[in-house]
């Protein structure tokens, strides 16, 4: 009986996997757009987290996601708790799915989907195999979970431990425990599902059960949280609150809402015993577990104002550390990386998307920090702050490498799962404007900060006329960079396009340069050579960083997935 219940159990958690994972990678690229459209108001949040935890089957997954769009400031913490709330009524449908009992067909469902994912050519179609076959697993490890529960009717030492069940907050005490372990409300659901079509349990601890696996969910999202930014604490403190509270509310109603149930649920008046309640009992669990879901949604959705006040209140936001404590450069961490995204690469993608947003971010930083070259500066004062903004830059650069690492990293693991030629394109195309990123950082503390210091210390001076020329080309190739980061960022090829077209105007000012070079060539100033050095190296420096910044922008033009000719 153990070996059948755990190898039962082991197929039907791999089937929830499996089938969770399939759904979440055929339906990955429109979860993004959902989210950002359908959340201007609670109810339309609400309707959107339903919609999109019931394909993905995980409200864990729907609350990470939020934290990415919330930190990326698509989207607002008040519209995400109607997306939160929603996303509890999305994973009552493998309840509603398994109570349908058509475990008949698990044999069946698992041939035709292993065949369909075998032999289709077209990546979508092998997702839906896959899916066919995870939701066949389901119901074959219900099946020999089922029949090896069988005998435990007549063992007397397991009824009498099953009526301790009876006592409903130790019944929803368990059931949050096993959710957290097994880290899917759905499975725990589909368990309680199992055991009440074997009798074991009634419907009022069915409920509690359910109602347990309602709270044990919120674990993952909480240890999802552990270490992000405030924003991420505060939605998983939503998470948990909201559920909690339900719990609360609904504990002394059970009674009521189990009256209900048996109101919506079919009767089979035909059967009698044990036979009447494994048919009625599966069935009226998961219509009580989507009506509580349901209606505890409708009672807080109005309050969901005071929600984020709250969670506001116990879980502030911290101002940024000043730009000026340098250690804090080398303590920063990946915002966007979240490793339980990583079975849905389309998401997974976005938010690597994001992460390199903040790269660029960094690096134009760098650039807008860096002093002109040659500016005369007779001030102690003046050449200590110069000094200090050259080594914020040597410091924003260790950010940048360790980001760098960090999303190549990332990247890369998303490697070791199989992605479709759009996405796999899409991420080399994502680890390619990474390493141009992070090699403009070079340029600059490799080669511009090293020649600000330069002319600092030995009081090289510029001429006016060649400072400003050298300004302007400076200045132009920090807004192609900005250009080029904000074109990553926001998916705007427009953007792409002016730096391409920036092209011709620096190619003059270029010239320009050449031209005052030429002419203070016959100047009698001892150190016109090492000015004549210093000013090339920083205009190829320049030049260099603007090359790159193409780069990127091109590959930001490149077709976002390869489409095939059409005939």
């Amino acid at each position: 009986m153990t070996v059948g219940l755990l190898g039962g159990l082991a197929i039907f958690l791999y089937g929830m996997e499996k089938m969770s994972n399939s759904l979440k990678r055929a339906a990955g690229d429109r979860m993004k757009s959902l989210l950002a459209k359908f959340t201007s108001n609670r109810i339309t949040g609400v309707l959107t987290g339903t919609g999109i935890t019931a394909i993905i089957q995980s409200s864990s997954v729907t609350t990470v996601l939020l934290v990415g769009f919330i930190s990326a400031g698509l989207m607002s913490l008040p519209q995400a708790v109607g997306v939160i709330m929603g996303a509890n009524i999305g994973t009552t449908v493998t309840a509603q799915i398994v109570a349908f009992k058509v475990t008949k067909a698990a044999l069946a469902m698992v041939a035709i989907g292993f065949l369909v994912q075998f032999t289709a050519k077209l990546e979508h179609f092998k997702h839906y195999g896959n899916i066919l076959f995870g939701l066949g697993l389901i119901f074959l490890g219900m099946n020999l979970m089922s029949e090896a529960m069988s005998p435990l009717r007549s063992y007397q030492p397991f009824i009498d431990s099953m009526t301790q069940m009876d006592s409903l907050p130790l019944a929803i005490l368990l059931s949050a425990v096993f959710t957290a372990l097994v880290q899917s409300s759905s499975a725990t659901t589909g368990i309680v599902i199992v055991l009440a079509g074997q009798g074991f349990i009634s419907l009022e601890t069915g409920i509690a059960l359910a109602m347990g696996a309602n709270l044990g969910t919120c674990i993952t999202a909480l240890l999802a949280a552990i270490g992000k930014t405030e924003e991420a604490m505060q939605a998983a403190a939503i998470h948990i609150l909201f559920n909690f509270l339900g719990v609360l509310i609904w504990l002394p109603f059970i009674g009521a809402l189990s009256h209900i149930a048996i109101g919506i649920s079919p009767n089979h008046d035909n059967l009698i015993g044990i036979q009447k309640l494994s048919a009625e009992l599966p069935r009226q669990i998961a219509n009580a577990n989507t009506v509580f879901n349901v209606l505890n949604t409708l009672i807080m959705v109005p309050f969901a104002g005071y929600f984020v006040s709250f969670v506001r209140k116990i879980i502030p936001a911290h101002s940024k550390t000043p730009v000026n404590k340098n250690k804090a450069y080398r303590t920063i961490k990946p915002k966007y990386l979240s490793q339980e995204l990583l079975n849905t690469p389309d998401m997974a993608l976005d938010n690597a998307q994001l992460e390199l947003g903040r790269v660029g971010r960094r690096v134009c930083n760098m650039m807008n920090m860096l002093p002109p070259l040659g500016l005369h500066q007779t001030s102690i004062k003046d050449r200590q702050e110069t000094k200090q903004k050259l080594n914020n830059i040597e410091d924003i650069e260790e950010e940048v490498d360790r980001l760098h690492a960090e999303i190549l990293s990332y990247l890369g693991r998303l490697r070791t799962e199989p992605l479709s030629e759009e996405q796999s394109s899409r991420q080399i195309k994502l680890i390619s404007m990474t390493d141009q990123l992070e090699s403009i950082a070079d340029l600059i503390v490799d080669s511009l900060v090293p020649l600000a210091y330069k002319t600092l210390n030995e009081d090289v001076t510029i001429s006016p006329a060649m400072r400003k020329t050298l300004g302007t080309v400076q200045e132009r190739v920090n807004q192609a960079m900005l250009n080029c980061v904000n074109a990553v960022r926001r998916g705007d090829d427009g953007l792409a396009e002016k730096v391409l077209n920036a092209k011709r105007e620096l190619n003059s000012l270029l010239d320009a340069v050449l031209t005052h070079q030429a002419e203070r060539l016959v100047d009698q100033n001892p150190k016109r050579l090492i000015v004549f050095r210093y000013e090339m190296e920083w205009v190829e420096s320049l030049k260099r960083i603007y090359n790159h910044s193409k780069r990127i922008s091109k590959l930001q033009l490149r077709n976002r997935s390869i489409q095939p000719k059409k005939s």
